[in-house]
């Protein structure tokens, strides 16, 4: 339980920050506001996803628990974001549909895995402190990550198409219900999908994160991942498109 606590504190504490730098942004002329916020709502989605993972698969919180983290966290970032994609796959998806310049998403792509490169600094810092036994152990490892898949490449690749497709759906229909369940709806749509493709791939249908988190593990190498996060998430955008 104390290392819960520990883990909560340090989401709390990431989404803080994120807050904070998109406050900031507002500060700054329009051109320039949207690369800051999604830099800071990536960093935020990247930056707590390290401490669920770690907690999901060091700490090994009963099902209820890890799900209903899930689902709190995926509203909380919904609704913080402002606009944010946090996600290539947006930005590919504003060129398709003619509504960005190649340009503009190329600056949002880097804004994004720059800020996710962050994400692993700042996790591996907050890691660092030894504030809970969890982290302490993670920390006698060389905060390494080992293979994250349950399955094999192509049903990897298949469950990341497939999460990706069903979350675009989601999100292309949502409209349809009242504001306040929006978000919800949505929540509980990706805190589905996890608990059913998260044993198989981890369930990251989104090419940024999974460079963030599951990019350093062991047990692959960097093209497979590329095929399974990257590739799979792309085609199932594109499926719905």
């Amino acid at each position: 339980m104390p290392d819960l606590w520990v883990s909560l504190s340090v989401l709390g504490a990431a989404v803080l920050l994120s807050e904070a730098a998109r406050t900031a942004a507002c500060l700054f002329p329009a051109a320039y506001r949207i690369y800051l916020l999604e830099a800071a709502s990536t960093f935020q989605l990247c930056c707590c996803s390290h401490e669920l993972k770690l907690l999901g698969e060091t700490g090994r919180p009963e099902l209820p628990v890890s799900l209903s983290l899930t689902y709190i966290m995926t509203v909380i970032h919904l609704s913080t974001f402002r606009g944010a994609s946090c996600n290539p796959s947006g930005a590919l998806e504003s060129v398709c549909r003619g509504t960005s310049s190649v340009g503009h998403a190329v600056l949002l792509v880097a804004c994004q895995f720059g800020a996710a490169v962050a994400a692993q600094v700042a996790a591996a810092s907050a890691w660092s402190l030894g504030l809970s036994d969890l982290h302490l152990l993670h920390q006698r490892f060389g905060y390494r990550c080992f293979d994250p898949l349950g399955g094999t490449l192509l049903e990897a690749a298949a469950v990341e198409l497939a999460c990706t497709f069903i979350v675009q759906a989601a999100v292309m229909h949502v409209h349809k219900l009242e504001d306040k369940l929006q978000v919800h709806a949505v929540a509980a749509v990706i805190t589905a999908l996890v608990y059913a493709g998260g044993s198989v791939s981890g369930a990251v249908f989104n090419p940024v994160l999974a460079f963030s988190i599951q990019f350093p593990c062991s047990g692959h190498t960097y093209l497979e991942y590329c095929f399974i996060y990257w590739l799979g998430p792309v085609l199932g955008k594109e499926q719905i498109l």
